[in-house]
Parts: C-alpha cells; structure tokens; sequence
C-alpha cells in the first residue's frame, strides 16, 4: 500500500428496492460517500449485491443506477482501483463493469496480502453449514446452460419476472431486521473457523448476513461482516496497520 492510502470495503447496497425514491435517496449517499473518500483510497471492494438484482445481457443491463456509475467511472479514471463481487442478488454479471470501469470482477472469494495482513473476501453466500437448498439454487443459477436459456428469454420480460422475485426479498419486504445469533450460530463465523485450520489468514470480511459483525476468531482472526446500506451504511477501512468497522451518516 502507498503511505496515506486506506483500502475500503463495503456491500449489500441492494439498489432498486423497496421504492424508486427510497432506492434513489441510498444511490446518492452512496455516492456522497464515494466522493469523500476517493481523496484516500487506493482500492474499493464492493462485495456483492450492490443491487437487488442484476441481470446482464450481451447487450442490455437494467436501467437506472447512473449516478453510481458516473461515481464508479470517475474514481476509476483517477487510478483508484475497483473490486466487485457477485453476490446471491447480482449472480449474472458480465463484463459491463470490466470494461465500462475497468473494474476487476470476483464470482468467488479471494485472498489478498496488504501490508503483511492475510485477508480472505467474498460476499458469503453459499458458505458454512446447512442452507442446502440454496446452494442448489445457486448451482442452477449459474450454470451457463441456465443462463443461455434464460437469455433467450426478451429484457422486458425477464426483468419483470426478475423484479418480482426482487420484491419479496428480505430488504425489499422490509424483513432484513437481523439478530446476532452467538458466534457458535454464526455460519459464516464457523465457516471461517474451520478454514483457519488450514489457513493462515488475518482478515474474514464478507457481506450477505445484513448486520454488521467484527468478531474475535479464537485470537487468531478477526470475522467482519460489512452490514448492508439500508439500516447500516455501514463499512470497513483499512488504513495499512488498523482495520475499523464503521458508519456513514
């Protein structure tokens, strides 16, 4: 890391829902948030679900969502570098975001060294126990045989059956009100757990549990979930030596 740089991390902005307006006034936090600490950052990673659904064609992406873009698009040019991770709600992302921003895209979790510090980030789903029916779904979802049929399938269409099924979501329902389980419940905190006995790593950041989270692994590891921007605003930074869990208002 360059001296008085600071990488940034933040997820489940979840943009879309529940209204256009509600959706609209997060955008532009969002936003404002970006442009505060664009004077830092050396890197952002924005891991996953940044919309509560994302379906990409060859040549068609939903509408809307410019003012990130524009956001996104400037800090790129300025050599800051871009981090997406697909989250359960942007399964079907392309290329648009690599080439449009030049953005670095991450269907699953990575492992990356800053400054002598092991950090293990993914947005979370699918992993740890149980939950098997989902990871079925997320099996079929991104299959490349699924996706091609689905494809076949006009925008107009798809994108209504896609909001529909985006509306019933725990954000958009308003049902997103989540409760700390205790570490021994946390599945994401036993994911971790199990993969530090094989692993050296100082860092689990990951988003998809909508609460945020910054847990103590035995002494060995830290477990921070980033939270989402719907209650939270919630996000990480770290600054080379200290790692923080914080707050946007």
């Amino acid at each position: 890391m360059q001296a008085g740089k600071k990488i940034y991390f933040a997820s489940d902005f979840h943009l879309g829902v529940p209204t256009y307006e509600s959706s609209l006034a997060r955008e532009k936090l969002i936003v404002k948030w970006l442009d505060e600490i664009k004077t830092d950052a050396e890197e952002i990673f924005l891991v996953g679900d940044m919309f509560d659904f994302w379906w990409e064609y060859t040549y068609t992406i939903p509408k809307g969502f410019v003012r990130l873009f524009g956001k996104l698009a400037e800090l790129s040019d300025s050599g800051i570098k871009i981090h997406f991770f697909t989250g359960n709600h942007d399964l079907w992302m392309k290329d648009y975001f690599q080439v449009e921003l030049n953005a670095t895209i991450n269907r699953e979790p990575i492992t990356r060294e800053f400054n002598g510090k092991q950090f293990y980030i993914g947005h979370g789903d699918g992993l740890g126990p149980g939950d098997k029916w989902y990871k079925f779904l997320k099996f079929c979802f991104t299959s490349k045989f699924m996706q091609w049929c689905f494809a076949r399938i006009h925008p107009n269409l798809a994108f209504k059956i896609a909001r529909a099924s985006s509306n019933k979501s725990r954000i958009a329902t308003g049902k997103s009100d989540e409760k700390f389980l205790g570490k021994e419940n946390e599945w994401l905190y036993i994911y971790c757990k199990e993969y530090l006995n094989t692993h050296k790593i100082d860092f689990f950041l990951f988003g998809h549990r909508h609460l945020p989270l910054d847990l103590d692994i035995e002494g060995k590891a830290r477990y921070i979930n980033l939270g989402e921007w719907f209650n939270y605003h919630s996000y990480v930074v770290f600054d080379g030596t200290n790692l923080e869990l914080k707050y946007y208002s």
